[in-house]
């Protein structure tokens, strides 16, 4: 029977190449790579339940669920069950395995939002001891692999295996020599078993399409769109009964947190954020309201889900979630839409090198569609080809580099390759341009398949630099982009993008990106704004120290050139004048660099030196720690803060004095003001404003020819100087809420 089925199946294939005139010749090893073990296999893999996990919450329980990984690469995640230590999940997955040494690799997590997830035990499923064609009922004992004698629980899965050798095998063989040596494709459908063989051959004369290779290729299936509106009746968590709420949510790896809205129990954000949408039945996405506190951990005040497979497509919902585990509500308007903007391929399916898909791509972003779909700016195509002299990562002197390409929040990455410092990827990543600003970051990880991947280099990218079908290698850099770090990597891009599009969407708030680590206190940084803080500073004392000079006389003929300026300026302004003198400006800077006098390189090798010196200053320091202690470090962090305090209190006193002013904590100062303010008042109404301000700096201009020895001031700020700020008034001469303000 089994010699008669396959005669029958290879009499159909020869009849089906006869009809097309296809030669059928061995393939060889290079146009057909054959697994270790020959043959494909289907696992079919049902996740039944959990049995006495382990406890990683406060309240004794866990939110678990389970990762399944063959060879480092994960393949299924399964829904969160809140609150069980008996979770009961049912989800059944289908796998194509292509060797069976790769061994199963089950790992259970606790779910905590906003947090990194707990590790609740592993298993591992070798796929070697499973019989064919049968399905098993398996239980995976957990264990952490830091402490074996610790009892974590246990998993119960439905495990079947099916071959799958013969039919991929020959539709594979025969769809490539179709492809190699014909236009036309052959639909096959062998439907065969107890002595039965069904064929049937369609003949279609027209070319398969490059964009539907290109869309099998897709990595998430649509866009969901969340608007956070507001929320009613929140839990006061404060001593003032109110609160300090802001919002999280979370759906798989991607994570937003909204802004926080001080003092109210009823709060209005208006945002909104965008989740990219993998699975067509929809999905969950977490939603967690907080309070914040300075200074100690924010207060948890109600969580609520969203359940995507319960909305409708290409249409809006207003969501009003009642909250979990707290009091009040939240709105939420909710839009999914479809999406074919992301996607990796092969180097062979390039979707610019087929004429006719690169016609449509231009003309769909071309002048005359500029007010079509204003969000669609452009696309851009990535061409990873290879890299070299990579880092070291493993002890073996080797690594297992694979590459991560972002553009804003989307991420796609490419296979590992295994054990080696030169990898070749050729792949081609495709993603949708929603801003011509943005940064595309390419970063090469190591892969560890118990651990985070370790960084071994990263390039930035801004969209505007990029020249159309270069393929250019760019040095890596660490991960802050401070430095290069070890290795180069071949990169060919091409971007296509709507100029009128572009220039519209720079006017509308930019994409905020997912929620990464939380920001840690570091020395060095806190010396680097301040340092770039005060770079600013300094620029503007020295702008006004050489107006000053002007007014000083200290070179006679500069002065008198300022003096002329300001005269026929201030006589003949106009409002017009504004931005002209800003265009002036610019194209001042645009006939410096055409002619070959760019400013911008030394802006950027003195900012470059700066951080080298200061790199420089901590590698010195971290010498020398031995032998000048903690301390050292301390008064370093100690001058920063004195600057800043000091800086601090100059603007506040300032604000305070103004405040004060109005509020008359000092009478006679407030009725000077009001007297200024009266004669300013008549003056501006009867006294056209040029007029005004060219007596002003004839004044301020003669004021040192006149008296030589005078003393330079400023009027208004000698006034405020005179008013007390909060900290200078007495207690007692503030309004009582003030004062009881103050003394809590």
């Amino acid at each position: 029977f089994s010699l008669c089925c396959r005669i029958s199946r290879a009499i159909t294939i020869l009849l089906s190449c006869a009809i097309l005139g296809i030669n059928i010749v061995e393939p060889s090893n290079e146009e057909l790579p054959l697994p270790s073990k020959p043959g494909m296999y289907q696992l079919d893999i049902v996740l039944k339940k959990g049995n006495n996990l382990a406890i990683r919450d406060r309240g004794g329980t866990s939110d678990p669920y389970v990762k399944f990984k063959i060879a480092g690469k994960e393949v299924f995640r399964s829904k969160t069950i809140h609150k069980n230590l008996n979770p009961v999940w049912d989800e059944k997955v289908s796998l194509l395995v292509e060797s069976l040494r790769e061994p199963l690799y089950v790992k259970v997590f606790d779910y905590d939002f906003g947090l990194q997830d707990d590790f609740m035990g592993s298993a591992y499923l070798y796929l070697e001891s499973l019989e064919h064609q049968r399905t098993l009922d398996v239980t995976l004992d957990l264990k952490d692999p830091h402490y074996p004698n610790h009892d974590l629980g246990s998993l119960e899965l439905a495990v079947t295996l099916i071959p799958k050798e013969g039919d991929f095998r020959e539709a594979t063989m025969l769809m490539r020599r179709s492809w190699k040596r014909s236009s036309k494709v052959i639909t096959a459908l062998c439907v065969w078993g107890v002595g039965v063989c069904c064929v049937c051959v369609t003949l279609q004369h027209q070319s398969l399409r490059l964009s539907d290779v290109h869309r099998k290729a897709q990595l998430w299936r649509g866009i969901v769109s969340i608007s956070l509106i507001e929320a009613h009746d929140l839990q006061p968590m404060d001593a003032n009964g109110l609160s300090d709420p802001y919002v999280k949510f979370r759906m798989g790896h991607q994570k937003y947190k909204s802004k926080t809205m001080p003092k109210t129990l009823n709060p209005q954000w208006r945002e909104q954020f965008d989740f990219h949408l993998y699975d067509e039945q929809g999905g969950f996405i977490d939603v967690t309201i907080w309070d914040k506190d300075a200074g100690k951990k924010d207060d948890f005040m109600g969580r609520c889900q969203v359940d995507l497979s319960l909305l409708s497509k290409e249409c809006t919902h207003r969501l009003d979630l009642p909250l979990e585990e707290g009091e009040g509500s939240l709105v939420l308007l909710v839009t999914l839409t479809a999406s074919a903007a992301v996607s990796i391929s092969d180097l062979s399916v390039n979707i610019l090198d087929d004429l006719h898909e690169r016609k449509e791509i231009l003309h769909r972003y071309s002048l005359l569609r500029s007010f079509h779909n204003i969000k669609d700016v452009g696309m851009v195509q990535v061409k990873v080809i290879r890299a070299e002299g990579l880092m070291a990562a493993d002890v073996t002197g080797k690594s297992d580099p694979f590459c991560v390409v972002e553009l804003s929040n989307d991420r796609l990455q490419t296979h590992t390759v295994y054990k080696n410092l030169n990898p070749e990827w050729n792949k081609v990543f495709t993603f949708n341009v929603k801003d011509i600003h943005s940064v595309l970051e390419v970063t090469v990880y190591d892969e560890d398949r118990d651990r985070s991947a370790d960084f071994l280099g990263k390039v930035a990218i801004p969209l505007l630099n990029i020249q159309n079908g270069e393929r250019k290698a760019y040095a890596l850099k660490s991960k802050e982009l401070t430095g290069p770090t070890k290795g180069v990597i071949f990169l060919e891009i091409d971007v296509i993008y709507n100029i009128v599009k572009a220039g519209l969407r720079t006017l509308i708030p930019i994409e905020q990106k997912y929620i990464e680590e939380e920001p840690r206190v570091s020395k060095q940084l806190l010396l680097q704004n301040f340092n770039r803080v005060r770079r600013c500073i300094m620029f503007l004392i020295n702008a006004g120290c050489y107006i000053n000079s002007c007014f000083e006389w200290e070179s006679p003929q500069r002065s008198i050139c300022a003096f002329l300026l300001f005269v026929v300026v201030v006589w003949n302004f106009e409002l017009y004048m504004f931005p002209l003198v800003l265009l002036m400006l610019l194209a001042w800077n645009y006939f410096l660099i055409a002619s070959g006098k760019d400013t911008r390189q030394g802006d950027v090798v003195t900012v470059e030196d700066l951080l080298e010196d200061e790199e420089e200053d901590f590698d010195r320091d971290d010498k020398d720690s031995e032998r000048k202690g903690f301390m050292n470090k301390l008064y370093a962090i100690q001058d920063v803060c004195i600057s800043v305090q000091n800086a601090l209190d100059e603007v506040a006193s300032y604000g305070e004095r103004i405040k004060n002013t109005l509020n008359w904590t000092v009478p006679f100062l407030s009725w000077l003001a009001i007297v200024a303010l009266c004669a300013a008042t008549l003056v501006v109404y009867f006294i056209p404003l040029r007029y005004i301000v060219l007596a002003w700096g004839v004044n301020k201009f003669t004021k040192k020819l006149r008296d030589p020895y005078s003393i330079d001031n400023n009027e208004l700020l000698d006034f405020l100087s005179r008013v007390p700020s909060d900290v200078q008034v007495p207690c007692d001469s503030l309004p009582w809420k003030e004062r009881k303000m103050l003394t809590f």
